[in-house]
């Protein structure tokens, strides 16, 4: 009923879990994933034990295949049953049931497992592998979303679409550092539900990134003089009284602007 990816960046920091479904709230059931240990996607009826129990075998050292082996040894249900798992150190495993609505099926590499069952055909892993490697580049949060649109663009899962979601995880990645939860998002219901998580995504970046300090706009001369009458304008008596609103905080600097935070303070304030 899903297709998802579970994937480790290349240094090994981050490790996250992307899927997508004809299926309410995916995201509830799926995905798992705990900084520097591992991913875990359940799915097809899935047994929602994979998720902790899966996480524990993968923090006490077992490797993918070995956490894979041991989750589906132990389940009476397991010709119904997909799942892939991918390990801190870059081991990945799937697996399919025999007994999984078709097409289902996955493909593993280095760092990575996709799968999926009610596909289109197998084109929707192959081409979510294919956009796996192509973007080797790219922060992971946007390689998962790469790989899950491509298998979305190559017709997914056959029922059509309903949900998606994305959960990465690494070491004090969360908001102000105080969680390992880099990003959790949801689409619970959507016609579009894959294109509306790139929103979100996006949204995701703009609010909780670091500002890039080659950007940086100093806070003087005309453009201190705009940015204060903007704020006067929106009834702020401050650039950072406003950004609490907005929620901008992690993008405030002393002395300067983020020049998206100035793009979106001109866009609330009009002319």
């Amino acid at each position: 009923m899903t297709f998802s990816v579970v994937g480790r960046s290349q240094d090994g920091a981050s490790v996250g879990v992307a899927v997508a479904s004809k299926f309410l709230a995916v995201g509830a059931a799926v995905p798992a994933a705990e900084a520097e240990v591992g991913g875990v996607a359940t799915q097809s009826y899935a047994n929602l034990a994979y998720r902790p129990d899966g996480l524990a075998m993968l923090r006490s050292g077992r490797s993918a295949q070995e956490t894979l082996d041991a989750l589906v040894a132990a389940d009476d249900g397991r010709s119904q049953r997909q799942a892939g798992v991918v390990d801190g150190h870059g081991g990945a495993a799937t697996y399919t049931g025999d007994g999984c609505h078709p097409w289902a099926g996955g493909r593993t590499g280095d760092g990575y497992a996709v799968q999926g069952n009610i596909l289109v055909g197998p084109e929707v892993v192959g081409a979510m592998e294919a956009a796996w490697l192509e973007a080797a580049d790219a922060a992971l949060p946007e390689r998962l979303l790469a790989t899950l649109a491509a298998g979305d663009h190559a017709g997914g899962d056959r029922r059509g679409r309903q949900s998606a979601a994305l959960l990465v995880a690494r070491r004090a990645g969360g908001y102000g550092g105080e969680s390992d939860v880099e990003v959790d998002l949801r689409v619970d219901d959507h016609a579009t539900p894959v294109a509306e998580l790139r929103r979100l995504l996006d949204l995701h970046r703009l609010y909780f990134g670091e500002p890039d300090p080659a950007t940086l706009l100093p806070l003087q001369g005309p453009l201190a003089d705009e940015v204060s009458r903007r704020l006067t304008a929106l009834g702020h008596s401050s650039l950072e009284d406003w950004a609490g609103v907005e929620n901008f905080e992690e993008r405030m600097v002393d002395g300067a602007i983020d020049p998206l935070v100035l793009d979106r303070l001109r866009a609330a304030s009009g002319a």
